[in-house]
């Protein structure tokens, strides 16, 4: 099973925007050169869903593209990514770095 979110990353635009569904889910903003600055989720108490987490981002020149994952088990799952980007990168997203955190595990 592969944990990494792969799917292709679409520009953050508010046309791309408007076209998500208000799921529960994770997601991951890119940034001009196409690397995750943040990774995020669309919870219980999300209005809108991905929809409106996503269109929160809208409007940052440092914020070019995002990418979804429609996930019931959005909180495990936001951790799981967390948790790749660490220990691929050495470090959780920039954006996130600022965030309170839970204490994440360590992939190996």
């Amino acid at each position: 099973m592969k944990l990494q979110l792969d799917k292709p990353w679409i520009a953050l635009t508010p046309e791309n925007v408007a076209r998500l569904s208000g799921q529960l889910g994770v997601y991951q903003i890119g940034g001009s050169s196409g690397e995750t600055v943040y990774i995020g989720f669309a919870g219980g108490k999300s209005l809108f869903g991905l929809r409106g987490e996503v269109g929160k981002h809208l409007g940052d020149p440092a914020k070019a593209s995002f990418r979804i994952e429609v996930n019931q088990q959005y909180q495990t799952r936001w951790r799981e990514l967390l948790m790749l980007h660490q220990r691929d990168h050495g470090d959780v997203p920039a954006l996130n770095a600022s965030e309170g955190l839970p204490t994440l595990g360590r992939l190996s």
